[in-house]
């Protein structure tokens, strides 16, 4: 009998990956349980148990005590067999929660197993997965029994098991695709150094190469692009703009609105904020379809990024030298104020505009409802 147990022990081992040692200790650990009942429950002294690994031998002790086991019969038998029982799930959801909790921030691909409520249930072999209807690219549908891969988000151990969230939605599913898909990101040739999403219509990727034989951009298109044109099908047809870092702004944003060419960048950063002149013929295409190449842009270099075309510069440009407008022109500001916001730096109404209230108030000579009053005044000018 008790080299029986240690055979189901060392399969349960194999087949679920749960070690031995533990096995043995929930064992001995069902088998006090089991030898208390038996015994007495007003035994003083500690019971143990004590399994042999070679022979699968088991002894029973009262203190120092050996008792013998046949004491135990068939109550003890099976109070033993439903405490290893289970101890062993426990110990199976350890081993799953560990395994999957290690894979978070991963790839994985699995079986649609069902459907609740429009999310998915995906069945990843040893567990299963909730991949929500939220999380799935638009327009993606999927069957029973599709093969599907998703990017791990988040993985919690619950009473009842491992809860395991999955998206392809996330930024990390493109990072992870591209790990994958491109080998140089994989050996650390070429860096991903920043990603703007917008999931199932469009990404922009930046990426770097560490060595300067290795071309970053060419590295992740591929022969006849045939790499990046497998992450494209993988998302569906998500369009995927590979951009050049570079430390240069100026550099950075001109690759990040392509494929618009741009013919003037105006930056500002300390309030990281560019404007961007282009051709008539580029505007469209610079800002895109409901502003979307813009938005990513802005988002993939992390500056505000306005685009105007150089028919609206030269306007905006010519409405200002027509206007004319000076300081003295703003309501409350006589030929007095004029004169100690011109010693103070403000030269032009302009000045005024990009000012922050605090600058203004601090100048002396001029108050609080003054500064408000001015300020106020040049900003609606010069919009």
């Amino acid at each position: 009998m008790n080299g029986e147990l240690l055979s189901v022990l060392e399969h349960i081992e194999r087949e679920k990956g749960i070690s031995k040692e533990i096995l043995i200790e929930a064992v001995e650990s069902a088998l006090v349980s089991a030898a208390r009942k038996v015994i007495s429950q007003d035994i003083e002294e500690d019971i143990s148990v004590k399994m042999d690994t070679e022979t699968g031998s088991i002894k029973v002790f009262v203190g120092k005590k050996e008792v013998n086991s046949v004491e135990f019969g068939r109550i003890a038998a099976q109070t033993a067999k439903q405490v290893i029982i289970q101890k062993i799930r426990e110990a199976e959801r350890d081993v799953i929660f560990a395994e999957f909790h290690a894979r978070k921030g991963t790839i994985v691909t699995g079986g649609v197993h069902r459907f609740d409520r429009g999310n998915i249930i995906v069945d990843l072999g040893k567990v299963e997965a909730l991949l929500p209807r939220s999380e799935l690219l638009p327009r993606e549908r999927y069957k029973q029994g599709e093969r599907v891969k998703a990017f791990v988000v988040d993985v919690e151990r619950t009473p009842k098991g491992s809860h395991i969230l999955l998206s392809r939605k996330d930024i990390g599913m493109i990072k992870k695709l591209f790990e994958l898909e491109i080998p140089e990101i994989g050996d650390g040739i070429v860096e991903i150094k920043s990603i703007a999403r917008e999931p199932g219509d469009r990404t922009k990727i930046a990426v770097l190469s560490k060595d300067g034989k290795v071309d970053s951009v060419g590295a992740c298109v591929g022969m006849r692009g045939q790499r990046v044109k497998n992450i494209v099908s993988e998302l569906q047809g998500e369009k995927i703009d590979i951009v050049r870092y570079s430390d240069d702004i100026q550099e950075y944003i001109k690759g990040a609105l392509s494929p618009a060419e741009v013919s003037q960048i105006k930056i500002d950063t300390e309030q990281k904020k560019a404007e961007v002149i282009v051709e008539d013929d580029q505007l469209s295409l610079a800002i895109g379809r409901h502003g979307q190449n813009v938005k990513l842009a802005s988002k993939l270099v992390g500056f505000e990024i306005n685009v105007r075309s150089h028919s609206d510069a030269d306007d905006k440009k010519k409405a200002k030298e027509e206007s004319c407008l000076s300081i003295s022109d703003l309501p409350g500001v006589g030929a007095k104020v004029e004169g100690i916001l011109n010693e103070a730096g403000f030269k032009e109404i302009e000045d005024i505009a990009k000012a922050k209230l605090e600058d203004l108030i601090e100048i002396k000579g001029v108050g609080k409802k003054t500064a408000e009053k001015i300020l106020e005044s040049a900003k609606e000018l010069m919009e």
